[in-house]
């Protein structure tokens, strides 16, 4: 069976053109935690601890309880079908996030108006890919 990756190396997830914040703005908490909620949780605490499929899939695990043991099983079978990747993510869409990933897949999350965002942004050694917009042109 063919697995499918959402995983980008020495990359930079820019936050989308139509993000509708200039600041970065931390999820807000809702009743249920939603996935930026998850994915945010994460990135923070951990920067360039997990790969782009580990927060995908630990987030869908969140959200569809699935157990400690079916985890392997369920996460080939989560793979056997491209899934989306980060740059559909609603921190870079639409909270001002971007996300870089460094040279062994591990992803870290930088707010759009750090120094390190713009740092990474005119680094000609890094590959640069725009979030998805929220609306079409």
């Amino acid at each position: 069976m063919k697995l499918h990756t959402t995983n980008y190396t020495n990359t930079l997830i820019e936050v989308a053109e139509d993000c509708p914040v200039p600041l970065a703005q931390i999820p807000p908490e809702k009743k249920e935690k939603t996935l930026a909620n998850l994915q945010y949780e994460k990135l923070i605490k951990s920067p360039y601890t997990y790969s782009s499929d580990d927060i995908v899939f630990e987030c869908y695990a969140i959200k569809n309880d699935i157990s400690e043991n079916e985890k392997q099983e369920e996460r080939e079978k989560f793979f056997s079908k491209g899934q989306p990747c980060l740059r559909c993510s609603p921190l870079a869409k639409k909270y001002g996030f971007g996300f870089h990933h460094n040279s062994e897949g591990k992803v870290a999350l930088y707010p759009i108006e750090s120094k390190e965002y713009q740092t990474l942004l005119n680094d000609t050694s890094i590959t640069k890919t725009k979030a998805m917009r929220s609306k079409r042109k």
